[in-house]
């Protein structure tokens, strides 16, 4: 039987939305074990002179606890 948590991150990026996810997901990996799913909430932008100048998404990732 395994037992998986939920927790919530925001994550930003100048690039793009996926360097946003991409980003999240890597710095949730290097600190959670057994990451087994994110799920994309929101989806945000900041603006500057009229352009996008970063992108923040907020997400809930799932990872699996130790037995």
């Amino acid at each position: 039987m395994s037992v998986a948590k939920v927790i919530e991150l925001t994550s930003a990026s100048s690039k793009s939305i996926e360097d946003a996810i991409e980003q999240g997901i890597k710095r949730a990996d290097q600190t959670l074990d057994q990451v087994e799913g994110v799920w994309v909430q929101d989806i945000k932008a900041t603006v500057k002179n009229g352009k996008i100048a970063e992108w923040r998404i907020n997400m809930k990732v799932t990872f699996l606890l130790k037995n």
